[in-house]
């Protein structure tokens, strides 16, 4: 794929959705998962949602199992959970793969646009720590839960963050494009 708005996926309840619905919309794009440590992000991403969907900011929610099993449920329970324990009103897709052999397209075209994490020191100190019992990622892959991408209103991948950095560290990345 070429273009990100030529990516279609089910959401958390099995609707198929066209990211070109998505076209003019600044977007975050966020791998999560409800039983990480970062978890509480969601609260920070939903606080985003609600200052900036007026404005034309979308969250697309991409539930990963892929770190350590932190995300057991089914799509349709990560979704209800979200919206009971973090209000989350933002679209909640079905659980993918981000890394390796059944990677979904999706996330091949967005680590093709931005390989690297920015931000989050600490969390590439805990990385390195991983990395030395066994859970090495390599390259542009997804290095846990809550890796953000930013893209703007044609459709261009601008930015990649890494998962410790908060979603209100954003806010500012995200005003600046819309």
């Amino acid at each position: 794929m070429t273009n990100l708005y030529q990516f279609t996926l089910p959401d958390a309840q099995g609707n198929e959705i066209s990211l070109s619905d998505y076209r003019g919309k600044v977007l975050l794009i966020v791998n999560t998962a409800t039983r990480c440590g970062l978890t509480p992000q969601y609260e920070q991403l939903q606080q985003l949602y609600a200052q900036y969907a007026p404005q034309g900011l979308e969250i697309l929610d991409f539930p990963c199992n892929q770190f350590r099993e932190q995300a057991p449920e089914s799509s349709a329970e990560i979704a209800q959970s979200c919206q009971l324990k973090f209000g989350t009103k933002f679209t909640i897709f079905s659980k993918i793969d981000v890394n390796g052999a059944h990677e979904h397209p999706l996330y091949t075209y967005l680590k093709a646009q931005q390989p690297e994490d920015s931000g989050g020191q600490k969390f590439k100190e805990f990385l390195l720590k991983l990395a030395s019992l066994g859970e090495k990622r390599e390259g542009s892959d997804i290095k846990w839960n809550f890796t953000k991408f930013l893209v703007n209103r044609d459709g261009e991948v601008v930015k990649r963050f890494a998962p410790s950095v908060s979603p209100a560290e954003i806010a500012d990345d995200i005003e600046a494009l819309l």
